[in-house]
C-alpha cells in the first residue's frame, strides 16, 4: 500500500494544478501578512480562504483526479491487490498532496508571522477541512460512474456546505426565535464542518463578544478541553465516515 501511495503522490505532485494551488496560497498568505499591520485582520482574510477555497479545491481536484485515474485503478484491480488497498492508496496520495500545498502555502506564513493560538487553530481547521472534503469527494466520485455527474455533485455539495447551509440555519433560528435555541445551535454546528471550523477559529480571535449570549455560550463550550475534543472528534467523524462509505461502495462496484 505504501509503495502504491508513493507512486500516486509522486504523480500528483508533478501536477501543474497542485503547483499553481500551492503558489496561490503562498502568495495570498504572504500578501495578507505583509499588507496588514494588524495580524488579526490578516488572519480574518485567511479565514475566508481556508473556509471557501480549501473545500472547493479539495472537492473538485479529488473528483477530477479519481476519474482521470480510472484506467489506472482498473489496471490495479487486475493485479493481486485488494480494493481497500487501492482506494486507500489513492486517497492517501491525494490527501497528502493537498495537505502539502496547504502547509507550504498557508502553514509556513502563519508559523512565520502568527505563531499563536489563532494561527494554530487556523492550521488545524485547514488541515481538517482538507481531509474531510477529500473524503467527501471520494464518496461522490465512487458513487457516480459519470464524470460530469460526479463533478456536478461535488460542486453541489460545496454550495450546500459553504453557502446554503448557513441560510437554512438562519431560517430555522428565525422561525423558532421565541424558543431558547443556544444549545441547539451547538448541534447544528456539528452538522457542517465549515461552520464548526469557523466558530472554532473566531473564538480563538476573541470575537465571541460580538456574538452576544450565543457567543458566550460558544466560548464557554469550545474554549474548554471538552470543546476542543468535541471539535476534533466531529472533524474526525466527518473525515472517516464518508471514506468508509466510499470504501463500501467501491468494494461492491462493478468496474
Amino acid at each position: 500500500m505504501l509503495k502504491l501511495s508513493r507512486y500516486v503522490l509522486y504523480d500528483i505532485l508533478r501536477n501543474k494544478i497542485i503547483i499553481a494551488y500551492t503558489l496561490f496560497l503562498l502568495l495570498v498568505s504572504l500578501s495578507m501578512f505583509r499588507m496588514e499591520e494588524n495580524g488579526s485582520k490578516a488572519m480574518l482574510s485567511l479565514l475566508n480562504i481556508v473556509l471557501i477555497v480549501l473545500p472547493l479545491v479539495s472537492l473538485v481536484f479529488t473528483t477530477i483526479h479519481y476519474y482521470n485515474s480510472y484506467e489506472f485503478i482498473e489496471l490495479m484491480l487486475s493485479q493481486p491487490l485488494s480494493r481497500t488497498r487501492i482506494l486507500l492508496s489513492e486517497y492517501a496520495g491525494v490527501c497528502v498532496s493537498l495537505l502539502s500545498s496547504f502547509w507550504i502555502g498557508v502553514g509556513l506564513p502563519v508559523l512565520l508571522y502568527a505563531p499563536d493560538a489563532t494561527g494554530f487553530a487556523l492550521l488545524f481547521t485547514g488541515t481538517s477541512l482538507t481531509i474531510v472534503f477529500t473524503s467527501i469527494a471520494f464518496l461522490a466520485a465512487v458513487r457516480s460512474r459519470d464524470k460530469a455527474r460526479g463533478i456536478g455533485f461535488a460542486l453541489l455539495l460545496w454550495f450546500y456546505f459553504a453557502l446554503i447551509y448557513d441560510g437554512l440555519v438562519l431560517l430555522t433560528l428565525f422561525a423558532f426565535s421565541d424558543y431558547p435555541m443556544e444549545k441547539f445551535t451547538l448541534l447544528l454546528s456539528a452538522l457542517n464542518p465549515i461552520d464548526l471550523g469557523r466558530i472554532y477559529i473566531m473564538l480563538k480571535m476573541d470575537i465571541s463578544a460580538l456574538m452576544g449570549y450565543t457567543g458566550a455560550l460558544y466560548k464557554d463550550f469550545f474554549g474548554s478541553g471538552s470543546g476542543v475534543l468535541f471539535t476534533a472528534g466531529i472533524m474526525a467523524l466527518w473525515g472517516i465516515v464518508p471514506l468508509w462509505l466510499a470504501l463500501r461502495s467501491f468494494k461492491r462496484k462493478d468496474m
